[in-house]
């Protein structure tokens, strides 16, 4: 089967994403792609430019796979009739749930809305939508109930069942096995070692997460920190601070330009303190976990679904007040972690439910 992924961000996760599934699938994948870079004007634009791109190529696929940053009614629109698709769409994120910097303009200005709208009207002429996790699902759902309640009028809520009874969840696969070649590297330190690998952005919550470690400094709880993840040229100001009060803690502080030092330093940790205000999956902690490295969880978001809370209760806190005394706890008596169920995430496994999901969908077509 011929399929066309349509990806206005291709960068990041999104390009990780889609690159591991092309190498995994029995399938033919082409990427029609621009630049990870203006993500709001990726989200308006980019459909006409990519629409463009492909009338001009000539072929035609068996199945059209869409990002989330693709504004499909306007690519639908412009496409040659000769391409039938299906159109899916697949959910990284959506702009309904996920939490806006309160700096953004757009947010400040209220602006931000219409990029709600494009999620909206592109799950509601998409042939089917998927979601990669069920927490995502269920919260861009809840997220289109309350969005469509600020209209003034004609509020169309009978669209979102609509969008719920041709949605379904198909979770990320992840990179995985490729972390075991550097499984024996690990040297430990002599205190446990906390890690951060996440991106160094609001929504990760990096204040609830270094303001812990401040206090466990005060408190004389020995550790070592090492903090890596993608950071830009704008990124909270608390890393900075916390690279001066931390810094006889630290044993690495910065992004890794290489796999083999990224895939070392997971190994070399112990644990993973998780602040995050969003996440839609998790890929950075999922393969933390899966270096052995004892995540400890709110208990909230996409982490009881893909953790396994009902056989890992000692991960999870419930609230930023009790996130301290967990870390603490876990710092002085590491609890034993049962991770073989996250296995399946890898594409080596998954890939195959990739598949078979395709092919069914390219033989069914759904019309509104």
């Amino acid at each position: 089967m011929n399929i066309l992924y349509i990806e206005p961000y291709y960068s990041g996760s999104h390009k990780k994403w889609i690159d591991s599934y092309q190498k995994h699938s029995i399938h033919t994948i082409d990427i029609l792609s621009l630049p990870g870079n203006k993500w709001k004007w990726r989200m308006h634009g980019g459909a006409v430019t990519l629409a463009q791109q492909l009338n001009n190529s000539n072929k035609t696929y068996d199945l059209i796979l869409c990002s989330d940053f693709l504004n499909l009614p306007v690519f639908k629109s412009l496409v040659s009739k000769k391409q039938q698709g299906p159109f899916i769409m697949y959910f990284h994120e959506n702009q309904l749930s996920y939490p806006w910097s309160p700096d953004d303009d757009d947010k400040k200005l209220n602006r931000d809305l219409h990029y709600h709208y494009i999620n909206y009207t592109s799950s509601l002429v998409s042939d089917f939508n998927l979601f990669n996790s069920n927490y995502h699902f269920k919260s861009y759902i809840s997220s289109l109930q309350s969005y469509l309640k600020k209209m003034p009028d004609f509020n169309n809520f009978e669209t979102i069942d609509y969008i719920k009874d041709k949605s379904d969840i198909l979770y990320i696969g992840c990179d995985l096995n490729k972390f075991d070649l550097y499984k024996n590297s690990n040297s430990k330190s002599n205190h446990p070692i906390i890690l951060w690998n996440h991106r160094w952005e609001f929504d990760k919550n990096p204040e609830l997460f270094f303001n812990t470690l401040f206090k466990l400094k005060e408190d004389n709880v020995d550790f070592d920190l090492v903090v890596l993840g993608e950071n830009f040229s704008k990124y909270p100001e608390i890393f900075d601070r916390a690279k001066s009060i931390l810094k006889d803690n630290i044993l690495h502080f910065g992004y890794c330009e290489n796999f083999e030092d990224y895939a070392k330093w997971l190994w070399k940790s112990d644990i993973l303190p998780v602040t995050s205000n969003q996440d839609f999956f998790g890929i950075s902690i999922m393969e933390a976990v899966y270096c052995n490295v004892q995540p400890i969880l709110p208990n909230r978001l996409t982490y009881p679904e893909l953790f396994k809370k009902s056989i890992n209760s000692d991960f999870f806190y419930d609230s930023d007040s009790s996130f301290y005394q967990r870390l603490k706890n876990t710092i002085q008596n590491k609890h034993k972690i049962n991770i073989s169920h996250i296995n399946k995430f890898d594409w080596s496994i998954i890939h195959k439910e990739y598949d078979k999901t395709f092919n069914d969908l390219a033989k069914m077509s759904i019309k509104l």
